[in-house]
């Protein structure tokens, strides 16, 4: 596809051969993302995040100021005329005035698609509810490649609030277009939708194995992907506190994974990973982190048109 004018609202939307492409630019961004450049000189961000953000948020700033770039926006809803009743279509149209290419966050599924229907600059979804989060998968995709050296044939295990993590969400389908293994596991009731595993299966065909116990599967696994349980998902604090704590990762659990494992982790963490683990070479979440940044880059200068 072209990317140049074009939306990144869904991961679905891009093909096998488009993320690779986005991953040989990002690897061209890698320098710049601490020296910076020029290539998006003049050119402006607008962040509308109407939830709370560290990393995407800073990231996407710090990826358009590594580009030589400016930027602008807000960081929550309330900080926004939403809180006058105006529409995500209004804002865009008025967004659009000052700025060159948007990136929004909200907490409803969808938001981002109509955001990009009434905008007429590209659009970058950074996370629509429990919906998706697909610049996320593009620096974890990147992140799993750079660290193991490729995905495909990989058992990359995805760990913890599979119901409502986003990041998952948009992580499990790409996995399977790369041709990993996935191995979901996740507490009773935090299970991945049935929706998510009927398309894996569906169109990729690969391995999707789904339990409950990470025991049985780690010694397996290349990849341990982690997420936090996502209280702000729930729809009632009772069934949060139901599964609250359930589940966490410390050297003894890690003690039978293998001594090349990966593991990764959206962030931000609660309880789920133990600070001792920050010391264990197998802990790349800071590593990942920094990846956001010429990923961003790159999207951000393909949507721009300013690098083919």
């Amino acid at each position: 596809m072209g990317f140049a004018g074009s939306d990144f609202i869904s991961i679905n939307d891009f093909s096998k051969a488009d993320l690779e492409h986005v991953f040989k630019v990002a690897d061209r961004m890698l320098p710049l993302a601490r020296k910076g450049s020029s290539i998006c000189k003049n050119k402006v961000l607008a962040t509308l995040f109407y939830e709370p953000s560290t990393r995407t948020r800073l990231s996407f700033q710090t990826a358009m100021l590594r580009l030589g770039g400016r930027r602008i926006g807000f960081s929550s809803g309330a900080e926004s005329s939403s809180m006058k009743g105006e529409t995500i279509a209004d804002t865009v149209r008025t967004i659009e005035q000052y700025s060159d290419i948007i990136v929004i966050r909200h907490p409803s599924e969808g938001a981002a698609r109509v955001a990009a229907d009434y905008a007429s600059i590209p659009v970058i979804n950074a996370g629509d509810g429990s919906h998706q989060h697909p610049t996320q998968t593009v620096l974890d995709l990147y992140t799993i490649l750079k660290e193991k050296g490729k995905i495909k044939g990989l058992n990359v295990g995805l760990y913890g609030d599979l119901k409502y993590g986003r990041t998952v969400h948009s992580l499990l389908g790409t996995l399977g277009l790369f041709g990993a293994n996935v191995f979901c596991v996740s507490p009773q009731g935090l299970e991945m939708p049935v929706h998510f595993v009927k398309e894996f299966k569906e169109k990729h065909g690969g391995d999707l194995v789904e339990t409950s116990s990470l025991d049985t599967v780690l010694p397996q696994l290349d990849v341990l992907y982690a997420t936090r349980i996502q209280k702000e998902r729930f729809p009632d604090e009772k069934e949060f506190l139901k599964v609250k704590g359930t589940y966490s990762l410390d050297s003894f659990a890690l003690s039978r994974a293998k001594d090349d494992l990966v593991l990764l982790h959206p962030l931000p963490r609660v309880d789920e990973i133990s600070y001792e683990l920050d010391a264990d070479p197998r802990s790349r979440f800071f590593k990942q982190v920094f990846y956001g940044v010429p990923t961003r880059m790159a999207l951000i200068a393909l949507l721009l048109g300013k690098v083919k």
